[in-house]
């Protein structure tokens, strides 16, 4: 079980398959920064709060050169009925078998209703332009994140 990536490390490499086909990879965003944040399930309350929030800012953080990703285990046909249920213009990655989202240390123990199970913490990566991890939103509340993020970025350089 990994733990959230530290400030200062570099970022886990990944490989994903992603919405509307093809593959999503760390390497595709080298020299540039990269907002990945993960979410435990598309088209769900939060999480939609979530995408739309950063679709919503996505000409902001395209102007800070940083690229948004969003992750969550869905396989490629939620990811895509996602993406075009609320018209988003990130990629989304679709991790199943969970290699990037517990290389992240994403793939936690969850609890509810006092049962146990496994699932996506909310959370978010932001990545500089040399591959290393610049800052982490390890438990996201919704309300204002995409904004905090954004701001990060800005700051950056």
């Amino acid at each position: 079980m990994s733990s959230f990536p530290e400030v200062g490390a570099k970022a886990p490499a990944f490989s994903l398959a992603r919405d509307g086909g093809g593959t999503v990879s760390l390497k595709d965003f080298k020299g540039r920064k990269l907002v990945v944040y993960f979410y435990p399930k598309a088209d769900t309350p939060g999480c939609t709060k979530e995408a739309i929030a950063f679709n919503g800012l996505k000409a902001e953080f395209a102007a800070a050169d940083t690229d948004i990703l969003g992750v969550s285990a869905d396989e490629v046909k939620a990811q895509d009925k996602f993406r075009d249920k609320y018209s988003l213009g990130f990629a989304l990655g679709s991790d199943p078998d969970k290699a990037m989202l517990e290389a992240y240390g994403v793939w936690v123990e969850k609890s509810m209703y006092g049962r146990k199970y496994m699932g996506v913490e909310r959370a978010t990566v932001l990545i500089g332009r040399d591959g290393k991890v610049a800052q982490t939103w390890p438990k996201v509340k919704v309300d204002g994140h995409a904004a905090d993020v954004l701001k990060a970025a800005q700051e950056l350089g």
